[in-house]
């Protein structure tokens, strides 16, 4: 089995000395082999190519050289001397007469290079039967998957979250080589071959990447995914940010499956946004006359509740740590929360979970993403909100709202815990102080220190370099708050936020925190004893409204 990654392999021609080819899918667990067989800075694609070579003991691959990575992927390989078969396809980045010329003479090499090693000959009838027919663009409601290599897994992933077809258009994903006319012999096949797999869609790391900016009919929405690391495909983005007209979504993954809770996240927002979203659960409402509705926020440091009657006043609310798991933690809050309502669980109308423990919540008629949760609650919370900024427990989120709490927009942190409770919380820790001391401890500073790392570990690292310089306690807190605030900053800038900033999420609480941001953003934000309930008050305030549209 030969298998390769890039859409410009050679696959016809190989199919054509009778070989069987396969796209490598790699999703690893982890780096390890390739960390300690090349420099740890490879982007996460070239490591993940590494480790899947290795694990499933592949023996024939051909790379074509596209990037730099690809090329030191290769040479890993041809080093390991593991390969029964390895070539490395020069790819011309133009497709001029001149150009096609090169690859055809290059593709003329590997077909010698093939012959050799597989004592067989090439046989034109069964490279022109290889060819699959090209799918045609159709005007069908559809999400283009566009960017950077996805494979199947990030496709499936994206594909079960909406109710429109996915069109995968990434690198990978959109080969389309179309032979014209038959050919007679190895000659005159690589004539029209080689100008047919340089006239396919441009990859980004071509010199003229025309075409690429051109939606099909019917594209409802774009998810935009970009390897960590990968500049050409960011730049992309960037530019369709500014001129498309459809919803617009960023993911950005390392080819590992790590951050799947953020990637939920995520596409469950847009799918929401675009209303396009596969149902979780079949809301079956209960009605008697009597109407309460319970939201269920599930985070990963607390649990949140709320029950609000018919008229959307709130009559019961708790706070809980969330614990080992996500269905004792919701039945504990949703337990206080009842009994300061003076009502018992059959007595509630709807349920409706939210956070990143919204899917393991075995109770409730439906669950909904803390995004657009967010969203609805800030809206209740301040009618005038039109950018919310949610610092919770693990991430950091901004989100742009319409005059009904609708999202128009979001984005959030990458999967590490900068600039979240979490690194908030350990500072406290090796600070030796609680949240509330270092709340209050962050009012006073005196003097300006910067903690220039946000990086959990190095900033605690820097940290105990502070204290041991018997920096005053206050002023280290005023510089983890200023870091705090900057990370803030730079989401609401991505996002393009509007006046009207709220503030919701535990962290809301921090008034350093909240000062800094005010600061840095040159505007006041509404910040409210409900802040961190925003996310349970949006989510009753959604089951009272799929009563009303029942």
């Amino acid at each position: 089995m030969i298998y390769y990654v890039c859409k410009y392999t050679p696959i016809e021609l190989l199919e054509g000395f009778g070989g069987e080819c396969a796209r490598l899918e790699p999703l690893p667990d982890n780096f390890d082999t390739a960390d300690s067989l090349g420099h740890p800075n490879m982007c996460g694609y070239g490591k993940a190519i590494i480790e899947e070579v290795f694990s499933k003991d592949i023996k024939e691959m051909v790379l074509v050289d596209c990037c730099d990575v690809i090329r030191r992927v290769y040479d890993i390989l041809e080093e390991s001397g593991r390969m029964d078969f390895l070539w490395l396809l020069e790819l011309p980045h133009k497709k001029g007469l001149a150009e096609r010329k090169i690859f055809k003479k290059r593709l003329r090499e590997l077909a010698e290079g093939y012959k050799k090693y597989s004592g067989r000959d090439f046989d034109v009838k069964k490279a022109m039967a290889s060819f699959t027919e090209t799918a045609k663009d159709t005007a069908e409601k559809h999400i283009s998957l566009l960017g950077a290599h996805g494979g199947k897994y990030l496709y499936k992933t994206v594909s079960e979250k909406f109710t429109v077809t996915v069109n995968d258009d990434t690198c990978t994903g959109n080969r389309r080589v179309e032979m014209t006319k038959n050919a007679a012999d190895l000659d005159s096949f690589l004539d029209s071959y080689s100008t047919a797999i340089l006239g396919q869609t441009p990859c980004m790391r071509m010199y003229d990447t025309t075409g690429r900016e051109k939606l099909s009919a019917g594209t409802v929405g774009i998810i935009y995914h970009t390897m960590k690391f990968c500049d050409y495909y960011s730049f992309e983005y960037m530019n369709l940010k500014n001129n498309v007209s459809v919803p617009l979504l960023k993911i950005e993954t390392d080819c590992t499956s790590q951050s799947e809770g953020q990637l939920s996240t995520r596409l469950d927002a847009f799918a929401e946004t675009i209303n396009a979203g596969a149902n979780r659960r079949k809301i079956n409402m209960k009605t008697d006359g009597k109407i309460y509705a319970a939201g269920i926020d599930s985070g990963s440091t607390s649990t949140d509740a709320i029950i609000m009657d018919g008229d959307k006043r709130i009559i019961g609310k708790a706070i809980v740590p969330t614990g080992a798991g996500a269905t004792n933690g919701a039945k504990k809050a949703l337990a206080q929360a009842l009994e300061q309502a003076g009502l018992k669980e059959e007595d509630l109308t709807v349920t409706i979970t939210t956070g990143y423990g919204r899917e393991n919540i075995s109770f409730g008629e439906a669950s909904v993403t803390e995004i657009t949760c967010h969203a609805r609650g800030a809206n209740y919370l301040d009618p005038e909100a039109r950018t919310v900024i949610d610092i919770g427990g693990q991430d950091s989120k901004a989100i742009r709202i319409d005059e009904n709490g609708a999202v128009l927009g979001f984005v959030m942190n990458d999967k590490c815990a900068a600039g979240t409770g979490r690194f908030l919380d350990m500072m406290a820790r090796t600070m030796e102080l609680s949240l509330d001391e270092m709340s209050e401890l962050g009012l006073k500073w005196k003097n300006d220190v910067v903690i220039s790392n946000m990086c959990t570990v190095f900033a605690e690292s820097e940290v105990v370099s502070l204290v041991a310089q018997d920096t005053p306690p206050e002023d280290i807190i005023h510089g983890l708050n200023n870091s705090v605030a900057g990370k803030t900053i730079s989401l609401v800038k991505r996002l393009g936020g509007e006046k009207g900033y709220i503030m919701t999420g535990g962290v809301a609480k921090n008034r350093g925190i909240v000062e800094a941001i005010e600061e840095k953003l040159g505007e006041k934000l509404f910040v409210c004893d409900e802040a961190q309930l925003c996310g349970a008050i949006g989510a009753a305030l959604i089951g009272l409204d799929s009563l009303a549209e029942a």
